[in-house]
């Protein structure tokens, strides 16, 4: 298969952790003779201080020509965000969404084995988790108006939905169910908000098309409460916006860390594959960034192209750094692992490389890799 993929690097670690995701995806194409083509592009803060603008046309229009966009995180701490700054790094990718009408966000959560012992959680809750979130990324709050006053004293933020964007999420959600565990449960604030009562009411309309799938509706704050005491409970979440933003950060304490959640934004046409964590500013440049994050989005990737055969590939890699300790300083006690060599080791193994003995003949207590 022939592949042209956009690759915005973005702002902080980034850089460091999408080009593991690339060289990833290079060796994916080498073993299985397929032709991937990577044209890099500015985004965020890097495309701020280059062009005074987060997301140049050459960068849009890079995407919208390319089969897939491969992202890494936008932020720089010399950026005010929000209001406070007429232009700041977010503002690239949330146009990148509007541009190619990226209304979903899928996010895997999954409790790796190897794993399971650094996270907060009891091994005995979390073990067995694996479901997924699809946040619905064109409405909301965080796409609505929003105002900060000129004394600073008040501000306000405008959360608005409509039947069509909550309709084609649904939908999505239902349908990735039958493939799996048939069962949605959509999160909503339909309590207290009238966007809420809106998802309820068309979501419980959908379900009316998927009999064999079960409806569960719960209320954010219960949602919360619940993705920590039964992680297992859960097969497709489906909610807004903000709602999806958060609780997919708070996911994070089931994987272990953020640097283990991929994520994959489709819309009609396009689609973007990002880590779902941030642009993490105080680690730039220092190798200590969790490539992982990125790499499994790669993963994603090629699923969504329907190599699978690939995609198992690079997860079967993934699980075997995990168990081998291979990691980075936020999964493990002492630093003994980098960014690139954890990346070095993902290619070992999709390559069958005889190098992946140095792994084997580290003395974790006593080394320090860089």
């Amino acid at each position: 298969m022939k592949l042209d993929i956009a690759v915005l690097k973005g702002d902080g670690i980034g850089p460091e952790v999408v080009s593991e995701a690339v060289k990833t995806l290079e060796n994916v194409a080498k073993k299985y003779q397929h032709e991937f083509s990577f044209k890099e592009a500015l985004v965020g803060g890097a495309a701020i201080k280059a062009h005074n603008n987060p997301l140049p046309e050459a960068s849009l229009q890079l995407c919208k020509t390319s089969d897939a966009v491969l992202f890494g995180a936008v932020g720089h701490p010399n950026y005010n965000s929000g209001q406070l700054s007429k232009i700041w790094p977010a503002q690239g990718l949330l146009k990148l969404r509007q541009e190619l009408d990226l209304f979903v966000n899928i996010r895997p959560v999954r409790a790796y084995e190897a794993t399971i012992s650094k996270t907060p959680l009891k091994p005995e809750i979390i073990r067995g988790t694996d479901f997924r979130i699809f946040r619905e990324l064109s409405g909301g709050v965080l796409m609505g108006d929003s105002c900060l006053s000129e004394d600073g004293q008040s501000a306000f933020d405008t959360c608005s939905y409509t039947v069509f964007e909550i309709e084609r999420i649904a939908k999505l959600a239902f349908e990735a169910a039958m493939q799996r565990k048939k069962k949605v449960t959509m999160v909503d604030k339909a309590n207290f908000m009238a966007t809420g009562q809106l998802w309820r009411r068309v979501c419980t309309e959908i379900s009316k098309n998927y009999p064999e799938v079960e409806l569960e509706n719960l209320h954010v704050d219960h949602a919360a409460i619940k993705l920590i005491q039964h992680p297992t409970s859960f097969d497709i979440i489906v909610t807004s916006n903000i709602f999806g933003d958060i609780l997919s950060d708070e996911a994070g304490a089931i994987s272990g860390s953020l640097g283990l959640l991929p994520s994959a934004s489709i819309g009609p046409n396009q689609a973007l594959f990002a880590p779902v964590h941030g642009c993490y500013a105080a680690a730039t440049g220092k190798g200590i960034a969790n490539p992982l994050a990125s790499i499994l989005s790669a993963a994603m990737l090629l699923e969504h192209f329907d190599l699978e055969e690939e995609a198992s590939e690079i997860y079967h890699a993934v699980e075997r750094s995990l168990t081998a300790g291979v990691s980075t300083m936020d999964l493990v006690t002492k630093e003994r692992f980098g960014t690139e060599m954890v990346g070095d080791f993902i290619q070992c193994i999709i390559l069958e490389l005889p190098q992946y003995g140095q792994f084997q003949s580290v003395e974790w207590e006593q080394s320090t890799i860089i």
